[in-house]
């Protein structure tokens, strides 16, 4: 039987080097495209021990006539859109590039799809940041979107195009609205790796201060490798639709790091202040998630809370310095 096959846009992030090990270890072949494969490092790939396993190509998402010939070129049986800018504070910063690379790069690839005529399942990342401030109302797939940042805006531009393409054009497509998600895959400048990096320095003896914005927003913080399955499942469904993806458990910033400083057997309040310039132009002070549908419809729930997260995070940063773990 042949192996199926399945192209990752964005393979060296986070989401999808733990998606691109999800997929191997049940017998795809994994296509991870970069817009330059020849000078990418491919870090996460290489902690992942699976860099030579994944074959790795050049594509600018950019590029419509490229992505056709990729398609035609390779015959995949599913596409992952988990491409461009990722981060909230930097869309504020750069909102044409964030915009430009989400919405483009997601219109590009179901035109593409369209055009070749194949038959390819698609998923579209999307994300929580596009329910805006929703008073910690809870959330689900028919709460209308209100975003508060270029980030949002941008993932909901390519989640109303996926919904197009899959309403007018019949195709295969889906977005997975994903709520926080967390792994030591993670780059520091996001909070919960932060938190647990300078922590565990604090622990070693390090006189710093772990500088934070405002402690008192509320997320729902899941567990990445466990969020890649459910990417996973909504492509292997008879009809495509789009989910919820979360824990349905919000708790706030002070309590993540409260936790995080409390296994370290460290009191937070002598070692974190608040910064007002870490603040964002506009920011979501709550959100909470009603993960019903994924729950009930492909059989997806997250294992990991909050507390699994803290303690997975910081039992990797320990094992780094072959310190003993703490539980």
């Amino acid at each position: 039987m042949n192996k199926k096959k399945a192209i990752i846009c964005g393979v060296s992030g986070q989401d999808g080097s733990y998606l691109a090990q999800l997929l191997l270890k049940k017998g795809y072949q994994v296509i991870g495209t970069s817009r330059d494969a020849n000078s990418q490092s491919f870090e996460n790939l290489k902690k992942l021990k699976i860099l030579d396993q994944v074959t790795l190509l050049t594509l600018s998402l950019s590029d419509l006539p490229s992505i056709h010939k990729m398609l035609l070129d390779t015959n995949p049986d599913e596409v992952y859109n988990l491409s461009g800018q990722s981060s909230v504070s930097v869309s504020f910063e750069q909102p044409l590039e964030t915009i430009k690379s989400i919405v483009i790069g997601t219109v590009n690839l179901l035109e593409a799809i369209r055009l070749s005529g194949q038959v390819v399942k698609f998923y579209s990342a999307c994300s929580s940041e596009c329910f805006g401030d929703t008073n910690d109302i809870m959330v689900n797939e028919d709460t209308p979107f209100n975003p508060k940042s270029p980030y949002a805006v941008a993932k909901s531009a390519a989640f109303l195009t996926v919904l197009n393409y899959r309403s007018v054009y019949g195709l295969f497509c889906c977005s997975g609205i994903l709520f926080n998600h967390e792994s030591p895959l993670r780059p520091e400048q996001f909070v919960t790796r932060k938190i647990v990096t300078t922590a565990c320095r604090i622990y070693r003896g390090s006189k710093e201060t772990l500088k934070l914005g405002d402690l008192s927003i509320r997320r729902d913080w899941g567990w990445a490798p466990e969020y890649v399955e459910a990417m996973w499942l909504m492509l292997q469904q008879d009809c495509a639709s789009d989910f919820v993806v979360a824990t349905g458990h919000t708790h706030t910033l002070e309590e993540f790091v409260n936790k995080v400083f409390e296994k370290l057997g460290l009191d937070w309040k002598k070692h974190v202040s608040t910064d007002s310039s870490l603040l964002r132009p506009a920011d979501i002070k709550a959100n909470r998630a009603d993960a019903q549908k994924i729950n009930n419809h492909i059989h997806w729930q997250a294992k990991y809370q909050m507390r699994d997260v803290v303690r997975l995070l910081i039992e990797h940063e320990l094992e780094q310095t072959n310190e003993r773990t703490l539980y």
